[in-house]
């Protein structure tokens, strides 16, 4: 499946950059609403329903599924947040659904 090269998601599977790569305030006088939370960052850290941190393109997660309200994200985290999180140093998600809190990270996003 082919990826954006900006924000790592499949396009036509959970990519909206369309929207970004066009003019925000166009979008925002179609809809009356901004884009929010269409685009996440390379950096963006996501929080699975169980309680597992991801990174966009997580190879065993369906880039589909992630949205609030079952995901929540944190986008532009602060500089060492991923190495930190575990059970003693949780990260709650700041977009999506932010009741959500990851207090471990996905290996397969680790390396």
């Amino acid at each position: 499946m082919e990826r954006c090269d900006f924000c790592e998601l499949p396009i036509g599977g959970g990519c909206a950059c369309s929207l970004t790569r066009g003019d925000r305030s166009t979008h925002e006088q179609r809809t009356g609403t901004p884009l929010g939370d269409a685009h996440l960052p390379g950096d963006t850290i996501l929080v699975s329903p169980r309680g597992v941190a991801h990174r966009p393109g997580c190879p065993h997660q369906s880039d589909s599924e992630i949205q609030a309200p079952l995901w929540g994200w944190i986008t532009d985290p602060e500089p060492q947040l991923w190495r930190r999180i575990s059970e003693s140093s949780p990260a709650r998600a700041t977009h999506g659904n932010t009741e959500r809190i990851a207090t471990r990270r996905c290996q397969s996003c680790d390396t």
